[in-house]
């Protein structure tokens, strides 16, 4: 999530109490997870172990609980709590605005868009040329879909992501969704499909991919271009499928995952692991098709040799 200005790091440190470690002449441009952070980016960490990894990223400012060693060309901001902090910055600069009507006067839509009755177009959204947006359809707040898109019925763009923070009591906290949905050109999106926005970076369907209906793609999720998925397909958060991939029905895929260019995965195939691009996967856990087959193979002889052993 970009911020509307630059905030100086001298101005965070004053706002929320913390001991500045680093270059104290730096500012912050924007604010993201760990997964999608950028240079200028704020992140944090509230766990000593996990430190080093938001030290080695490509984040600028550094919200950290305890002092640590700062990396040149950053700066680390020492909070009581970090999560807190990062929390309120979210919901400061995308704060929460309840839709009072079904489509939003502050959303821009092109005017040969068609949208059907139902629909209901929340704030700062943007739809493009000769998209249709079909019947009882939600866009949610700062989705962005592109040209000659189909948004089929009772499809959700934009739902809140799924992501709390666990407290010390055991109970979860809700993140404020700071992140948006895009939807390039020429996608299609099919009934009842839910595409959740990212926590604060972006979830992307990439141009000329097609989704079947009732398919769920988590939060901060990328879908390459040209992409193929049947219905029921499950895609967890933060997982990145690159071009031309197809998954057939009710495959499932864990999140924070890569699936290459041009992997195929047949239907009811569970994926708990990155899959290289231009191989065909099957089973669970989807492995390879050919080495699958092949021990099918030997399960099925097994019988046999056990026999024959006795």
């Amino acid at each position: 999530m970009d911020f509307p200005r630059p905030i100086p790091v001298l101005e965070l440190a004053l706002r929320f109490n913390a001991q500045i470690i680093g270059d104290e002449t730096l500012s912050a441009t924007g604010i993201n997870e760990i997964h999608k952070v950028r240079p200028g980016d704020i992140a944090f960490s509230d766990v000593q172990k996990y430190f080093q990894k938001t030290l080695d990223s490509e984040a600028t400012v550094l919200l950290l609980n305890a002092p640590a060693e700062c990396p040149p060309g950053k700066v680390i901001l020492i909070v009581e709590n970090p999560f807190e902090v990062y929390d309120s910055l979210i919901r400061e600069y995308r704060p929460f605005e309840p839709l009072k009507e079904s489509i939003s006067a502050g959303a821009v839509i092109h005017p040969t868009a068609i949208i059907e009755p139902g629909v209901v177009i929340a704030g700062n959204v943007r739809i493009g040329a000769h998209t249709y947006v079909q019947a009882n359809a939600y866009i949610g707040e700062y989705s962005y879909i592109g040209e000659h898109c189909i948004i089929g019925p009772g499809a959700i763009i934009g739902p809140d992501a799924f992501y709390f923070k666990k407290l010390a009591d055991g109970s979860f906290k809700k993140w404020r969704s700071g992140g948006r949905v895009i939807i390039e050109d020429r996608v299609d999106i099919g009934a009842g499909c839910t595409i959740a926005k990212g926590v604060s970076g972006d979830t992307i369907i990439g141009e000329g991919s097609k989704l079947d209906c009732q398919i769920h793609i988590g939060h901060g999720a990328v879908i390459g271009k040209n992409c193929l998925f049947a219905g029921q397909v499950g895609i967890g958060g933060k997982t990145i499928v690159e071009d031309n991939v197809v998954l057939y029905g009710q495959v499932g895929v864990a999140q924070a995952l890569r699936i290459g260019q041009g992997a195929v995965v047949t239907a009811k195939s569970g994926v708990s692991k990155d899959l290289e691009g231009k191989k065909a996967y099957f089973g669970i856990p989807a492995e390879e098709a050919r080495q699958k087959y092949r021990e099918l193979a030997s399960i099925r002889q097994l019988p046999e040799l056990l026999k024959n052993k006795g």
